[in-house]
């Protein structure tokens, strides 16, 4: 009802083209870089087509692979994407979580047909950071992704112990010792769990590697991640 106030007196508009009706609306969604099929088994990046049947890597997890068991996100940071991801985050408009959550369980079983979830976590903030925003944006992705999915999601057990710097200009080394040992998660709610990790944005994982580390030593079976979105 308090959403449906706030609407009727404060009308969305959308963060793309600012066309009044919805905070983003179905042109602006469809302008999305979006990532789709086919894609890397390990780290979900594009694979150029065509590919074989059997299963694909791409160059880097040849090389290097991720510590999770798998990694995808709906699109790439950039253009009506970032500038909706952005607004989400740190200007307050909580409502985006609705239109971005749905995209990501819509493009969930064609990125991910045989990856099996049973049941969905979310990148906790920290408390205080929490209390700052006055949300927090990878529970509220969640939130959709599970309600799209029909998957139950988990939170507070999970938990950020510290509160680390902003990622944003840290190069991939820093990312890693910044978020080293910055999560926890209660033993035994998760254990045997294969989980779906989510996030709003993936850079270079570190922050997802580290927190899938602790879903591990609480006993999941697999620790996946989906992101909104990732850079390039």
């Amino acid at each position: 009802m308090g959403q449906a106030i706030a609407d009727l007196l404060f009308p969305p508009r959308c963060v793309g083209c600012h066309g009044l009706g919805a905070w983003l609306c179905g042109r602006c969604l469809a302008t999305v870089e979006a990532i789709r099929p086919p894609v890397c088994d390990g780290c979900g990046w594009p694979l150029p087509q065509p590919v074989a049947a059997t299963a694909a890597l791409c160059p880097r997890c040849h090389s290097s692979p991720f510590q999770l068991d798998g990694l995808r996100a709906f699109g790439f940071h950039s253009h009506t994407l970032r500038t909706a991801i952005h607004e989400f985050k740190y200007e307050g408009l909580y409502s985006l979580a609705a239109p971005l959550g749905q995209a990501m369980s819509q493009a969930w079983p064609e990125l991910a047909p045989n990856l099996p979830i049973d049941v969905i976590v979310p990148v906790p903030l920290h408390a205080s950071r929490e209390r700052e925003r006055g949300y927090d944006q990878a529970a509220l992705l969640a939130g959709e992704v599970g309600r799209g999915l029909g998957c139950p999601v988990v939170t507070g057990c999970l938990i950020r112990t510290r509160r680390t710097r902003p990622q944003v200009g840290l190069d991939a080394a820093q990312r890693q010792a910044n978020v080293a040992d910055a999560f926890a998660c209660a033993p035994g709610r998760l254990s045997g769990r294969q989980v779906l990790l989510i996030d709003d944005v993936c850079t270079t994982g570190a922050t997802l590697e580290a927190a899938a580390a602790a879903l591990r030593g609480a006993g999941a079976r697999a620790v996946r991640a989906y992101t909104l979105a990732r850079a390039r």
